[in-house]
């Protein structure tokens, strides 16, 4: 079968819009984005599952993802290639229990790969000093679905507008667009 996920047919995705707003939420609180996070924001991972999973009570992390696993891994490659994209350079991080007790190595995934363990513990941050500059982000991911009505923002910010600021021709003045 394959991976059909390719560096050139990525953004074509069914999962690439979800991974665009999750990586644009994450972007705006901080300059790291991190796949556990995205799984969060994707609602395929809760919270209390990652704690239990950071706290050991989960052997491994895919346990309790919500989600297949060729659909995850997909998920990590559009995100490894979004972030590309934006600029967001990798930084591997090792992931060690949180607790009392030995700190020892958290596990992602159940066969322990070690490529796959890598996708998921590379962080991947925005090496800029200042904090990611949101209008970077594709206009689909924070921008409207409708387009902004112009004509419409000149009669809130006027009291009492003139046909042609609104943009009505004469016929249509009494009428309010809908």
């Amino acid at each position: 079968m394959g991976n059909s996920v390719t560096v050139t047919s990525f953004r074509n995705h069914p999962l690439y819009p979800r991974i665009c707003r999750a990586v644009a939420t994450l972007l705006k609180k901080d300059k790291v984005v991190r796949p556990v996070d995205v799984l969060v924001e994707m609602q395929l991972l809760k919270r209390e599952h990652l704690e239990d999973w950071r706290f050991g009570r989960v052997p491994y992390l895919e346990r309790v993802v919500n989600c297949n696993l060729t659909r995850l891994s997909t998920l990590l490659r559009i995100l490894r290639f979004h972030a590309h994209d934006l600029n967001l350079k990798p930084s591997f991080t090792a992931y060690h229990r949180w607790g009392r007790g030995s700190k020892q190595k958290l596990r992602f995934s159940k066969t322990g790969d070690p490529n796959l363990e890598k996708a998921y513990a590379t962080h991947l941050v925005w090496p800029g000093k200042e904090a990611f500059p949101i209008d970077r982000l594709s206009p689909p991911i924070v921008a409207s679905s409708r387009p902004t009505d112009l004509s419409r923002i000149a009669v809130i910010h006027q009291s009492s507008p003139s046909t042609e600021e609104v943009g009505l021709d004469e016929g249509s003045a009494g009428r309010t667009r809908q």
